[in-house]
């Protein structure tokens, strides 16, 4: 091995080199007539020099906001994971309607371009110096921040990853942590239903609103639901709900009011927004809780405080990661989730799976009613 071209510069700053210091001085020198024996390996060139290049994978990215033609199919770099990450192989990621809200900006995102996606599965194959708890070949899953699950690869922090059973499929995983944790806030602690309550779910064959329906049958309460179509009414009905409503063919308010002999519902759990809000509040009982989570229909309409005031209700939109701020919060969803899915307290619909080179024709038809149940998206490499 030769030396000649490292300069004293380079010296000076390889404080790790473990060579005889007259080994350096001769160089130095350019005494090239010393023959010195050498018995320590040079490490710190070693590492220095074998520093992992970026790895070149494929990825969704968004260049500007708009329709689902904006989602574009690239390759992106991936470097390595630093103090407190982990590198992850995805095997199969969420497509939530969360995505949709950031690709149009509704939600904003940190910059453009980015890459969209909040929920996925895979393996890890790299961990931060220094890092326990978490090493190559563990299958985990993240739901929530950071942004950026539409990739083949990705670097996490490893406190927001969670560990995925054995018992549970990574597809299954993927399609169902996001919409079940926020399940499982909605119905556990932003209003904690119980039995005997009576709830009105509206899309009540969506990803959440399947899980919503089939938990708060589990805690014994009545459940109503509105859907868009008789098939997607079958699903609901074999989903938990004791009554289904297709909005298109009924008014949903003047059949709630039926069901309920005129008292109303004690919550309401609204992810459709402007189309449905005002009908909601009408549902509702006195003290009754309206918690908007979403706006699929678009913003609703701002509501004065005087609305509320006629039946003294409650309002409010929460996030799920607001209720999973702690990595305790976020262990314990997460468990409730898993543990009911392996139970069979919650069957997962996987409905529909796409490429995920074809995420933006899975856009296009989750927004355009097409799909029901859940939605995932597998890797390219990882298709059977």
């Amino acid at each position: 091995m030769s030396f000649s071209r490292i300069t004293p510069f380079a010296f000076q700053h390889c404080h790790n080199l473990l060579l005889p210091e007259s080994f350096i001085s001769s160089r130095l020198t350019r005494n090239t007539t010393s023959n010195h024996k050498i018995k320590c390996i040079p490490l710190a060139v070693r590492a220095h020099s074998a520093a992992a290049a970026p790895t070149m994978v494929k990825a969704i990215r968004v260049h500007e906001l708009g329709g689902p033609e904006v989602l574009k199919w690239e390759d992106v770099q991936v470097g390595e994971p630093k103090d407190g990450e982990i590198k992850v192989k995805n095997k199969a990621i969420g497509l939530n309607f969360i995505d949709v809200y950031f690709r149009k900006g509704v939600y904003k995102a940190a910059a453009l371009p980015f890459t969209p996606g909040m929920e996925a599965v895979g393996v890890v194959t790299a961990v931060g110096p220094g890092l326990t708890g978490r090493k190559v070949g563990d299958i985990v899953a993240y739901a929530g921040n950071p942004m950026g699950a539409y990739a083949e690869e990705q670097i996490l922090p490893a406190d927001k990853v969670v560990p995925v059973p054995p018992s549970i499929e990574p597809t299954v995983a993927a399609s169902v942590l996001l919409k079940g944790m926020t399940a499982q806030f909605l119905l556990r602690r932003c209003f904690k239903v119980e039995h005997g309550h009576t709830v009105l779910v509206h899309a009540a064959a969506g990803g959440v609103g399947s899980l919503l329906c089939q938990w708060a049958n589990a805690l014994g309460a009545t459940v109503i639901g509105t859907v868009s179509t008789k098939e997607k009414a079958a699903q609901a009905k074999d989903d938990g709900c004791h009554h289904v409503i297709i909005y298109k063919e009924e008014d949903f308010v003047t059949r709630v009011n039926e069901i309920t002999s005129g008292q109303g519902v004690e919550v309401v759990y609204d992810s459709v927004g402007k189309d449905t809000f005002q009908g909601s509040l009408d549902c509702l009982k006195t003290r009754g809780y309206m918690v908007s989570f979403g706006q699929s229909s678009g913003l609703p309409d701002p509501v004065p405080l005087s609305a509320l005031a006629a039946k003294s209700l409650f309002l409010t939109r929460p996030s799920m990661m607001h209720y999973t701020i702690t990595r305790d919060e976020l262990l314990e969803t997460a468990g409730e989730v898993f543990a009911n899915a392996a139970s069979g307290v919650l069957r997962v619909r996987v409905n529909h799976t796409y490429p995920l080179s074809q995420a933006a024709q899975a856009h296009a038809d989750l927004e355009s009613r097409k799909t029901s149940g859940s939605v995932v998206l597998i890797p390219d490499g990882e298709q059977k």
